[in-house]
């Protein structure tokens, strides 16, 4: 059988679809553990503890222990130093073999034997040396027997694409397992935070260790949000577009066969699991072709912990014939592949004294599961070529590299400067992604143009400061003419600018001092400023013939106690803020003679009257009056399905049913032919518009128009309550809003049931029975049972009807009640 050379291990170190499943079947023991999943019984995961082989590597004069080490090259000097436990029973040949594809077979000489119980071995380890055209490493240790070494030499020169495939594919599923296990442990980690810390924490971990999470899971109760984030691990790591799609290894050439058999088989699930997985679920089925009466060979997944390979097993080994051979996979022998790390705010500037500092990275996600990046440091250096390294720390919790400033010194660094990334990956230096940072210092603020006379006493405002030491700042304090310190708050809006709100609520006019505080800066930097007291500035009053309530914009308008247009005197009845400027709704009493009084196009002068007693003059010309329709008649007519429910108001309208209504004109006379009539709920949500270009609206005369509304298929089923309708003009002039019909849904009533006994309750029987309020057997409601809200059954147990007929309230409009005429039936 030949296996496709297959994906190679990455930098970025990710995992196909395919490659997530084989993960969950390999997860870690913790997470079978802590979040039981449901698995075959056969399809085992890689939990069982095996032994531990202590692993260095030298090249060039330099060892690194197994953990630091991504990848393997041609001449490296591999140590291995079998862990043998005191009173060891069997005794294991360790047999280490280098291999060059699957298809050539390794000389002889590639294998190499050592015997763990011999004391040199158990006290000193072998070294064996990469050959020049490896490809991959392996490590097999096998029971002692007669011809034990020659028996392994042997399968794998006779097969080596199966060693190279198991090889691959333990290889890959042990760098996902430290993708998952960093993400696991991070949310185990912030579990025990409040939500937004656990919300902020997860997703910076997912987004280092390109993990896929649920958002849903953010939904839930705090308490629940954690587990929520940890189930299903088939599904979490994703492909990060760096490794070769192991689907496409499984899937191409006479592999293929393997996948089409082992999917079908019930060691896969029999089709409960993705059609791939068996071809991964169990590795030593695939070697089982080639094994013999003596050996076996089960893989074994390798996880590094500093200088060691912590072997776990997904198999119990047999120590009779045919007795397993544990398969463990060493990194490939291949040329690194440097991580392809990228800022994830590539234009923003960090200070370089902030407390805890952290420079946002993503795109190799090895950096943070991993030791593979060691000896990491941010290198700064400034124009005159002074320059120190920083140590920094991965930390996907965190969304990046945290910089450790202390060694940090000021004659070194100045203002604006560039740091870049460097450090080791594995024996190769690599350098990581650019950052702008800045050194803080004691700076001038400057206040930006607009915000000269921005701060109102009375109110809360914004300033906005602008100096390049922006994103060092720290804090920002401010305090009044008295010194008592105000609370305020900051956002950084620009590399250059900062953005403040000053609360005056309550204050006086006068100095205003601000301090801002820098990270690395024992003194904070004073900006002086002053606080005024700003008189309302009148930009227009706005009222239209005919209606008492007009409208005055400007600033500063919390000041107006009042305003009197001629002889009519209005009050404020509302202030609002739009695009900066100040909207007070003023309005005349209601027995006061301004909707008479006014003529279009009539030239006034406003007299405003302050608060303080000032009284100001606005030139004010009344425009023309809003268009005003009022009702004449309406007419309801029931739905087309008939109902036993006979409305006690008639100003109900059914959901179902159809209203005509007469308006007449009155402002203007006539009914023009470009106004419109609009129908909308009380809170605005929904509406429908009426007019003669569109056929809804019919003129019975110039003066008077005909509306018929169809609730359903001018809303929808889900509207009910109170409508209103106004007029809007060709020119977009809104009218008043005036009351016009409720909106009510009816429920389908069909019979009510009842026993023999006189004194037990009968069964109304219908549909959309949450629809009713409460039924009674009299119009006084005595004798009444609520309807539960949400009730979804089809029957609802009520009070004995009087003759035929119940009383009934509905739900949306409870405070009316109906009739209701229905056959009792016997109960059945």
């Amino acid at each position: 059988m030949i296996f496709s050379k297959g994906s190679r291990r990455k930098a970025s170190g990710s995992f196909s679809s395919l490659q997530q499943w084989l993960l969950f079947l390999v997860g870690a023991v913790g997470v079978f553990l802590l979040f039981p999943t449901r698995v075959r019984a056969d399809a085992a995961a890689f939990d069982l503890p095996g032994p531990r082989i202590e692993v260095k590597v030298t090249r060039s004069g330099k060892t690194l222990p197994i953990s630091q080490l991504p990848n393997l090259q041609a001449g490296d000097r591999i140590w291995l130093h079998p862990v043998v436990p005191v009173g060891q029973s069997v005794h294991y040949l360790m047999v280490s073999a280098f291999l060059r594809g699957s298809t050539n077979p390794p000389p002889d000489q590639w294998f190499t034997r050592a015997e763990t119980w011999n004391s040199k071995v158990m006290k000193e380890g072998i070294y064996v040396t990469v050959p020049d055209q490896a490809e991959q490493a392996l490590v097999f240790l096998a029971p002692e027997t007669g011809g034990d070494f020659a028996t392994v030499r042997s399968a794998v020169r006779n097969k080596p694409g199966a060693f190279v495939r198991a090889s691959q594919d333990l290889d890959q599923a042990a760098l996902d397992r430290s993708r998952l296990d960093a993400y696991l442990a991070g949310i185990h980690e912030a579990s025990d935070m409040d939500a937004k810390t656990l919300k902020d924490r997860s997703l910076l971990l997912a987004r280092s260790l390109k993990i896929k999470i649920d958002n849903d899971c953010f939904d839930k109760p705090v308490q629940e949000q954690a587990t929520c984030l940890t189930q299903k691990t088939d599904q979490l790591v994703l492909d990060d577009g760096h490794s070769q799609s192991m689907v496409d290894a499984l899937t191409s050439g006479p592999a293929s066969d393997l996948v089409g058999n082992l999917s079908n088989a019930k060691l896969a699930g029999g089709g409960e699991y993705s059609p791939y997985v068996g071809a991964v679920v169990d590795l030593a089925k695939m070697m089982a072709s080639f094994h013999n009466p003596q050996y076996q060979y089960i893989p074994a997944l390798g996880l590094p912990k500093t200088d060691e390979l912590d072997l776990k097993l997904n198999n119990v080994p047999s120590f009779h014939k045919p007795m397993s051979v544990l398969v463990v996979a060493l990194p490939a022998v291949e040329a690194a592949q440097l991580p392809p790390l990228r800022p994830v705010e590539p234009k923003r500037v960090s200070c370089l004294q902030q407390s805890s500092l952290v420079l946002p990275v993503d795109g190799a996600p090895l950096v943070f599961s991993t030791q593979y990046a060691h000896d990491v440091v941010l290198h700064v250096e400034n124009k005159a070529g002074l320059a120190i390294d920083l140590p920094v720390k991965a930390d996907p919790g965190r969304g990046g590299f945290v910089v450790d400033t202390k060694p940090l010194h000021a004659e070194k660094v100045m203002g604006e400067v560039p740091g870049t990334i460097r450090g080791q990956w594995g024996f190769d230096s690599f350098t990581g992604p650019a950052f702008q940072l800045q050194f803080s210092r004691p700076v001038k603020w400057t206040l930006a143009s607009a915000d000269s006379t921005a701060l109102i006493v009375g109110r809360d405002d914004s300033i906005h400061l602008q100096s390049d030491e922006a994103p060092c700042v720290e804090q920002v304090t401010i305090k009044d003419g008295k010194g008592k310190q105000l609370k305020a708050t900051w956002k950084l809006m620009e590399t250059d600018e900062v953005e403040i709100s000053v609360p005056l609520k309550g204050e006086t006019s006068g100095p205003v001092l601000l301090l801002v505080s820098q990270s690395g800066q024992s003194k904070p930097d004073e900006v002086p400023l002053q606080a005024y007291s700003e008189a309302a500035h009148l930009d227009h009053f706005a009222l239209n013939a005919g209606d008492r309530q007009g409208t005055l914009t400007g600033t500063r308008l919390d000041e107006v106690a009042g305003l009197k247009l001629d002889k009519v005197e209005f009050s404020p009845a509302g202030l609002t803020r739009t695009d900066g400027k100040d909207q007070l709704r003023l309005a005349a009493a209601a027995t006061s003679t301004a909707a008479t009084y006014f003529e279009t196009g009539e030239s006034l002068v406003a007299h405003v009257t302050l608060k303080d007693g000032r009284v100001l003059d606005l030139d004010t010309t009344i425009d023309a009056p809003r268009p005003r329709v009022t009702l004449l008649s309406k007419s309801i007519q029931a739905g087309s399905t008939p109902s036993p429910i006979r409305l006690g108001n008639q100003d109900d309208l059914p959901q179902d049913g159809q209203m005509s209504f007469f308006l007449k004109a009155e402002i203007p006379a006539t009914f023009p032919r470009d106004e419109k009539i609009e129908v909308a709920t009380d809170d605005g949500a929904t509406a429908a518009t009426f007019s003669l270009a569109n056929g809804t609206l019919f003129l019975e005369d110039p003066q008077t128009v005909l509306v018929t509304l169809q609730p359903l298929k001018n809303f929808g089923p889900s509207v009910f309550g109170q409508l209103r309708y106004r007029a809007v003009s060709g020119t977009g002039e809104y009218g008043d809003w005036q009351p016009l019909v409720k909106l009510v849904r009816i429920p389908t009533l069909k019979e009510v049931r009842c026993p023999d006994s006189a004194d037990k309750p009968c069964t109304l029987m219908g549909q959309d029975l949450f629809l009713l309020d409460s039924v009674a057997s009299d119009s006084q409601f005595l004798h009444s049972v609520p309807v539960p809200s949400s009730y979804v059954d089809s029957g609802l147990s009520v009070p004995r009807p009087n003759g035929t007929l119940l009383y009934i309230k509905l739900r949306d409009d409870p405070s009316i009640v109906n009739k209701a005429a229905l056959p009792v039936m016997p109960e059945p």
